[in-house]
């Protein structure tokens, strides 16, 4: 077989939330085998340090600012990257956040706030970019899930739930579209080293806990989501829709 089925020269991807931790390790991947890619991110500073990273590797990036929230936010940024590729082939939604306390002192407005990022902004940004994917009877559109999605921990009461959301809403689209040319999967990684989970590496007690519960001993490294995330957006994985891969060690095999 040759490698070549994981080439992505010519494609242009999409990626929200690639500014830091496992959106900009996606975004280098993708850059890695050809992809063009649309860094997407809030933090202007952080989006530009991205796009030069990905130039110095010889790719070829543009940065846009893009809250994920807000549905006309959602349309500009998209329409700012279809004037600037002319299409997208790849979809990674990745813009996340996170709150943790227990549910009895779980705020309002951090539900409202960690629900419409993590989950309301995947289907915002799709809704948006997808069209365009099945006018052409082509794209690949990924989410980022975590394990969280399929086990329980505490105090992550809305990220947990948010996360649940995206496998079925993985499911949902890849059903509506599989007959479009538009495959759907999704990526369930554990703890992996990004700034997101900084507070939770200088616990020592809950960073015993995971390494004791996953299989492996070990967080994952960033550059372990390159294979994954390669795959789910190249022809190796065309037959492929409605799937979650977990990166986690083994944490989810029981």
């Amino acid at each position: 077989m040759s490698t070549s089925i994981f080439e992505l020269n010519g494609k242009v991807a999409m990626v929200t939330g690639s500014s830091k931790g496992l959106g900009e390790q996606a975004a280098l991947a993708l850059a890695g085998v050809g992809a063009e890619v649309a860094v997407c991110g809030r933090d202007t500073a952080d989006i530009d340090r991205v796009v030069e990273r990905l130039k110095s590797m010889g790719g070829k990036a543009a940065g846009f600012v893009l809250d994920v929230t807000s549905r006309d936010k959602v349309k500009s940024c998209v329409d700012d990257i279809l004037n600037h590729f002319g299409r997208v082939d790849i979809l990674l939604n990745n813009a996340g956040t996170n709150y943790r306390v227990p549910v009895l002192e779980y705020p309002e407005e951090e539900w409202d706030r960690v629900i419409d990022t993590n989950l309301k902004g995947y289907y915002l940004v799709a809704q948006a970019v997808a069209p365009q994917m099945i006018e052409r009877g082509y794209g690949k559109v990924i989410n980022m899930s975590s394990i969280l999605g399929r086990i329980g921990l505490p105090n992550q009461l809305a990220y947990a739930s948010s996360k649940g959301g995206v496998e079925q809403m993985t499911k949902i689209m890849a059903i509506e579209w599989a007959q479009k040319g538009v495959r759907v999967n999704a990526i369930a990684p554990t703890y992996f080293e990004t700034e997101m989970v900084k507070q939770i590496r200088g616990d020592k007690e809950r960073l015993n806990f995971i390494n004791t519960r996953t299989p492996m001993g070990r967080w994952g490294k960033l550059e372990e989501i390159d294979g994954v995330v390669i795959f789910l957006a190249s022809a190796a994985s065309d037959f492929i829709t409605g799937q979650s891969i977990a990166i986690d060690g083994g944490w989810t095999i029981s």
